[in-house]
């Protein structure tokens, strides 16, 4: 249900920035940090391979299920759009009510303060300063994303095309300043010593693996206004995720060629090891910068989408009306976005970020495993060359990293899933504040 007299989002998004988008927040922090880790504990280069390989087959898997749902329903809000379409409202709610609530405002937090170390390591701040930065970091972005959509997608594309092609940069100057050696590499099946247990060694990098490509699906959320949804939607995703795979395949190995894996200590003296060794002593700056531009890039397209989000469920009358509407010079979901960046600000506040997300995760994975499952619910059969096999291996990855996460740590997993049911209290308080619809109506007899 949309509600009357509201305008609606301009489609003023090209191809460029939708890929942006995927790239954007999947290659964020983690592309300096998780190769390390996963590569220490895996203790063989051919593993390390296997995995990411086996998380690009379930994250492309995702995208052509996604690309089918957007151009399916090519409107802002994404997941929420498509388990509203599959399931109802009240799934859709818990999804956004998670997405308001916690895991969006949570993520902006730890990227913005995940950002200060770099830049200290770049520019001499003082300590006030270094506190007060990711607050700037947050409302700078919310003032680009409040003025206008077509310059904060271009502010975004710009900021990942150049994170994407100082990467790749990288990855050459490895070999090209003779720095690489293949010699790293070998034995390529041979597990180093120290390495760790091979069941939980396989685990631990499958879920780190997982969180590193986790963001391609954001795109969605703004395809009422992307241009051709039809055609740029499937090429965002699937394109996207490609690159990501190649991304995160090439900088791996240019690590291990650089660094033996025998010499890797820890995540973050891995950054500083690759640093030194391609760049000398300038080698620390060089590599913050990266890092730098990865986050803020990460963190741009985070900021945008998620608004999308608020302004779609408002649209349907299951959130406050305020949050709907468009301003009216901007042509934004101002209100949106105000209230995404108020929401990182007092998460910033309390600190508990890191805690958050580790609660969250589960439900994270569990919503977007029903939003490709919603796939076999829609009225008009899929009659696409990958059906039903992309969603079957897609369901099946995401169970087996959520089977993980269970294994691994189910107290946070099951307060997660509380939080996000206590959504339906708040869901119950709306729909009593105002006239229940129809479909509401049918829904709760069912319910």
């Amino acid at each position: 249900m949309e509600l009357p007299g509201q305008a609606k989002l301009g489609r003023q998004m090209g191809l460029a920035s939708a890929v942006a988008v995927v790239t954007g927040e999947s290659i964020a922090l983690g592309i300096f940090l998780t190769p390390a880790a996963m590569a220490k504990s895996l203790g063989s280069p051919l593993l390390l391979a296997a995995v990411w390989c086996g998380m690009a087959l379930v994250a492309i898997s995702g995208a052509l299920c996604y690309s089918e749902l957007a151009v399916r329903f090519p409107q802002a809000g994404g997941e929420y759009v498509y388990l509203r379409e599959g399931y109802g409202s009240r799934v859709a709610f818990l999804y956004g009510w998670m997405s308001a609530a916690v895991i969006d405002p949570g993520l902006a937090a730890a990227l913005s303060v995940g950002a200060v170390p770099y830049v200290q390591s770049i520019v001499t701040v003082s300590p006030r300063t270094a506190t007060l930065l990711p607050a700037a970091i947050l409302i700078s972005l919310g003032i680009i994303n409040y003025v206008g959509t077509r310059l904060s997608s271009r502010v975004m594309a710009t900021a990942n095309l150049v994170k994407i092609a100082v990467l790749f940069a990288l990855v050459a100057w490895a070999f090209v300043s003779g720095h690489a050696s293949t010699a790293n590499l070998l034995p390529l099946t041979t597990r180093r010593p120290g390495s760790e247990a091979l069941f939980g060694a396989i685990a631990g990098a499958t879920v780190n693996a997982f969180f590193s490509f986790g963001g391609w699906w954001e795109a969605g959320k703004l395809a009422g206004e992307v241009k051709n949804p039809k055609r740029t939607l499937p090429l965002a995703f699937v394109c996207g995720v490609l690159l990501v795979t190649a991304v995160y395949l090439l900088v791996s190995f240019a690590f291990l060629l650089v660094v033996p894996l025998e010499r890797i200590v820890s995540n973050t003296a891995f950054v500083a090891q690759f640093g030194q060794a391609l760049f000398g002593s300038a080698g620390g700056k060089v590599l913050s910068a990266c890092v730098l531009l990865s986050v803020i890039g990460g963190l741009m397209a985070l900021t945008m989408v998620v608004p999308r989000v608020y302004y779609a469920m408002a649209r349907d009358g299951a959130f406050f009306s305020v949050f709907g509407r468009l301003h009216p010079r901007f042509g934004t979901p101002a209100n949106a976005v105000l209230l995404q960046m108020g929401g990182a600000l007092l998460v910033l506040c309390f600190g508990a970020f890191d805690r958050i997300l580790a609660y969250i995760i589960f439900s994270a994975i569990c919503f977007l495993s029903l939003s490709a499952a919603s796939l076999f619910r829609l009225k008009e059969p899929v009659r696409r060359w990958w059906y039903p096999l992309a969603p079957i291996v897609f369901l099946v990855g995401s169970g087996i990293i959520a089977l993980l996460i269970l294994m691994h740590d189910p107290v946070p997993a099951l307060i997660g899933v509380a939080v996000v049911l206590c959504g339906d209290l708040l869901r119950r308080w709306l729909i009593s504040a105002r006239p229940v619809t129809a479909t509401e109506a049918a829904e709760s007899s069912l319910l």
